[in-house]
């Protein structure tokens, strides 16, 4: 398989991003909804459970960084000239909003931790392997301008990660529904899959 990505499919980088920013994103959501509502703070695997919450979510923010920057320099391949205006537009909105949320969720999560009311903020265990900085931009902020911003990064990061919830499966399901309409779009980012010679109009754009 080829690295770099061809007018007809996905290369295995855009691949191998693809798959684990999506895996591992819906596990931490999952877990951070987990954390959050339903586990008590006296549990005794509350603190680690956070810990591994919050190193997800940087190596979410870290993969999605990687994602876009080589979105930048090896770009996608066109969507199918058999696919409507109307949907085109409506897949490219939607690749836009998903890589939009897997930048800003982990940011909003950084930023809410930076932002702790904590007098003595917990650091970031990344895994256990070193300690993840806050961001300075809150270190010398006043303890109720901290509060504020905290509770606001704090509901921007659960409406984030509900919009995700909502928006991947309809990402997902417009791919298979493309697949049963025969516009060969779902193969393109699998290993397995084999796609159809490129429109040379697209090839040539």
């Amino acid at each position: 398989m080829l690295l770099m990505n061809t007018p007809s499919r996905y290369g295995a980088v855009a691949m191998a991003l693809h798959w684990m920013i999506a895996i591992v994103l819906l596990i931490n959501i999952a877990l951070g909804l987990y954390v959050a509502e339903i586990m008590a703070d006296s549990d005794p695997m509350h603190g680690t459970a956070l810990q591994f919450h919050k190193s997800l979510g940087l190596t979410v923010l870290a993969l999605s960084v990687l994602r876009v920057a080589w979105r930048v320099v090896n770009p996608a391949p066109p969507l199918p000239q058999t696919m409507a205006p109307r949907t085109r537009l409506l897949a490219h909105v939607s690749h836009f909003l998903l890589y939009v949320l897997i930048v800003v969720i982990p940011l909003t999560g950084w930023a809410m931790v930076s932002a702790s009311r904590s007098a003595l903020p917990l650091p970031t265990h990344y895994f256990g392997l070193f300690d993840w900085p806050n961001l300075p931009f809150f270190a010398d902020l006043a303890g109720p301008e901290k509060r504020a911003l905290h509770q606001d990064f704090n509901t921007a990061h659960l409406c984030l990660a509900l919009s995700a919830l909502v928006l991947v499966p309809i990402h997902i399901a417009g791919a298979f529904y493309h697949r049963g309409r025969g516009d060969d779009v779902l193969s393109r980012m699998v290993p397995w899959g084999t796609a159809a010679a490129p429109d040379p109009a697209e090839a040539r754009r």
